[in-house]
């Protein structure tokens, strides 16, 4: 019974702590990634601006090959909705819309999480020329997360980062072909 009672102590003490640490914590992340693609901006921003393309580079995509895609609206225009449905929980179900395009420099949209979780959060791609023939893509991702679960942001900005970042690198890959 003591060896119980010591484990119970220990258990609440460790939420205690995990509470507390949470309370701290910011409730709202930012994750942004980069990449230098050897093409001219005008080509980059002109292929970024179809959210359509994203199947060929996002990381989440390739991770199920059977996804449903349903699109609705113009793509590369503001109200351009893309959803997905995946039995795979990394995929999930949900949608992205183009909520705002900065012609030649910046695309932003909301993405509406449905499944595994519900959540919304914002995400932008932007173009930056490094010189006539190199073009840099920022892909940033947004939201808010909150108490207790923004303990997970630590964690989540790494992986998210790192799934960014893939995504980027098969977009260069992509373009610099």
């Amino acid at each position: 019974m003591k060896i119980l009672k010591k484990l119970l102590i220990a258990l609440i003490g460790m939420i205690a702590i995990a509470l507390a640490i949470a309370l701290i914590l910011p409730k709202e992340f930012t994750v942004e990634r980069e990449v230098t693609i050897n093409k001219p901006k005008v080509i980059v921003f002109q292929y970024l601006i179809y959210l359509e393309n994203q199947d060929d580079f996002s990381t989440w995509m390739k991770l199920d090959p059977q996804v449903k895609k349903e699109y609705r609206g113009e793509d590369g225009t503001v109200g351009f909705i893309s959803a997905w449905e995946s039995e795979q929980e990394d995929v999930g179900k949900g949608e992205q819309e183009i909520m705002r395009i900065e012609n030649g420099v910046r695309i932003e949209y909301e993405l509406r999480f449905i499944k595994p979780f519900e959540a919304t959060n914002s995400a932008y791609m932007e173009t930056i020329a490094v010189s006539a023939s190199e073009t840099t893509v920022k892909w940033g991702f947004s939201g808010e997360m909150p108490f207790p679960m923004n303990l997970m942001i630590i964690g989540m900005k790494s992986t998210l980062g790192d799934q960014l970042q893939e995504g980027l690198n098969n977009l260069k890959n992509i373009m610099d072909e």
